[in-house]
């Protein structure tokens, strides 16, 4: 019998290796990508598992890099997509450059919305297939200092959201949005933040244990599931907290200078 088949993005560290690690576990063949040669690192790690596994080294803030992807897929039906890859940057918006600041944008929204429009279009035909997208609690705080990338993810937990009731009717197709708070994985040193409260603070969230949720929610046909109960407590007093005032918070921990001792 044919191994279901998954592919998993922005897999060659944190999360999304994490998410791999499971998929391939659980008798998963699986496609990986990433925008860095680690990924065929991670790749011989995965193959431990004793499925098929295939990488990929390509650009997703990019429809070339998207459909590169897929093009390794050689139309093999996804039956599960982790949309895990995304992109952070620190330090205060007026000082970043455009070219910075525009591939956050084109990662995580550009091109996890091109995705997962290509992937849940054959899952709907089919009625068959599981979504899971890393979201943020970020999607819910004004972020000073990150204004950017929570922008980012406030579109893509709203975006999550409102497909999932566009495709409501599908009944064999789920999609999953987790949102994590903040992760121990490269995320701050590529986004120039280890110099933050945020970025230094030792006590940030395991990447297995954010994946290990992410994947039972998804198992489980969950619309969302929020990682941590720290996390958990702190989306639900985002929704009654004035923005003003949540912007300044975010701002103790996102403001360059401010890492802890």
């Amino acid at each position: 019998m044919a191994h279901p088949f998954a592919i998993i993005t922005g897999a060659s560290t944190g999360i999304g290796f994490e998410l791999a690690t499971l998929a391939a576990k659980n008798g998963y063949d699986i496609l990986v990508v990433a925008d860095e040669p680690l990924i065929e690192a991670a790749a011989e790690d995965f193959r431990q598992f004793g499925t098929e596994v295939r990488s990929v080294e390509a650009d997703l803030s990019t429809l070339q890099g998207v459909d590169e992807l897929l093009a390794t897929a050689e139309g093999r039906p996804v039956d599960l997509l982790c949309a895990n890859a995304g992109r952070g940057l620190g330090h205060a918006f007026l000082d970043q450059r455009v070219e910075d600041w525009r591939r956050v944008v084109d990662t995580n929204i550009v091109g996890t919305s091109y995705l997962l429009q290509k992937v849940l279009a054959d899952m709907v035909a089919r009625n068959s297939g599981k979504v899971l997208v890393t979201g943020s609690i970020a999607g819910y705080i004004p972020g000073a200092f990150q204004a950017v990338y929570n922008g980012t993810k406030a579109f893509v937990d709203s975006f999550v959201a409102a497909i999932q009731n566009e495709i409501k009717d599908a009944d064999g197709v789920s999609l999953t949005n987790l949102m994590p708070g903040p992760v121990d994985t490269e995320f701050f040193a590529r986004g120039d933040m280890l110099d933050t409260s945020v970025g230094s603070d030792p006590k940030k969230s395991d990447p297995a244990d954010v994946a290990r949720d992410g994947w039972d929610a998804l198992m489980a046909g969950k619309a969302q599931v929020v990682s941590g109960w720290k996390n958990k407590i702190q989306s639900a007093v985002a929704n009654v907290t004035p923005n003003a005032v949540l912007a300044e918070r975010h701002r103790a921990m996102a403001e360059p200078g401010t890492a802890k001792d």
